[in-house]
């Protein structure tokens, strides 16, 4: 059981704003900044300052926060086993294509124990960093960006990340230069997606931006992204594994260095999670 003044500081780091803190914990705002006071005394540093009149988290801060929500993941995990020992319960999360695409003989073989359970969640890069913050994940195999300052990981397997168009359209197993591309209509996932944010950085490189291609289509539903490159409506970028799902779709590159990325089991810092991981991959 975790400290009420260190809920306090939870809910700060939550929504930073004490007034916010307060009415979340139907406390008083001097209570708040008492609590936070406390805390500032018992660990000898400053917790929170406020810079242009907004309120920002030191450094100290961010390091008990990354303690106290590891601290929360595996006090969860205490309490699962206390009331139901003889149950391996898992909550992962996984990027669209490796939820749809990569894991499913690990689901498979995992669900065939009758001693598990299993909660899994596709989504986007960040809303999964988000739910691992809140102690609603375990850990997630994501193949998006993440600070590794606040979060540790595992490498699970490296990807090449591919161009898709339809099987007679010019790209067609070539490799095209930026000027070709940006004349084609793009179809991209979502913001927050891991494989925009790699399409995105690409296109950087090159002093290019998605807004710069002749049209761009936004579609968060790989199934829905492949029928529209097959009917001719534009090109996509995706992860080989994908790409090699369906016959009917032809792949090219971009001149330069291929794209590799890799695909990560991330997961809280100081969080004790091997056990979990090796239930399910191992």
């Amino acid at each position: 059981m975790l400290d009420h003044r260190i809920e306090t500081f939870m809910a700060v780091c939550d929504v930073m704003n004490y007034r916010k803190a307060a009415e979340i914990l139907h406390i008083t705002q001097p209570a708040v900044t008492q609590h936070i006071q406390f805390l500032e005394n018992e660990y000898g540093c400053r917790l929170f300052l406020y810079e242009n009149r907004k309120l920002t988290k030191t450094p100290e801060a961010c390091l008990l926060e990354d303690h106290i929500r590891a601290v929360r993941q595996r006090e969860l995990a205490l309490r699962q086993k206390l009331k139901s020992c003889d149950l391996r319960e898992l909550r992962i999360g996984a990027t669209k294509t490796i939820g749809d695409y990569v894991i499913t003989d690990h689901i498979h073989q995992f669900l065939s124990q009758s001693d598990t359970a299993l909660t899994l969640i596709v989504d986007n890069t960040e809303h999964l960093l988000n739910l691992l913050r809140e102690n609603k994940l375990d850990y997630a195999i994501i193949e998006g960006y993440f600070d590794k300052k606040r979060y540790d990981s595992q490498l699970y397997r490296k990807e090449p990340f591919v161009g898709i168009c339809q099987k007679t359209h010019p790209f067609a197993g070539r490799e095209v230069c930026i000027n070709e591309l940006l004349d084609e209509t793009i179809i991209h996932r979502e913001e927050g997606s891991g494989t925009r944010a790699i399409l995105e950085e690409k296109l950087m490189g090159y002093n290019e931006s998605l807004m710069r291609f002749h049209r761009h289509i936004c579609i968060s539903s790989f199934k829905l992204i492949l029928d529209l490159v097959k009917a001719g409506y534009g090109v996509s970028f995706v992860y080989d594994i994908l790409a090699e799902s369906d016959p009917d779709i032809a792949t090219f590159t971009i001149q330069g260095e291929p794209i590799i990325r890799e695909f990560n089991i991330v997961y809280l810092k100081h969080a004790d999670v091997q056990e979990k991981i090796n239930w399910f991959l191992v």
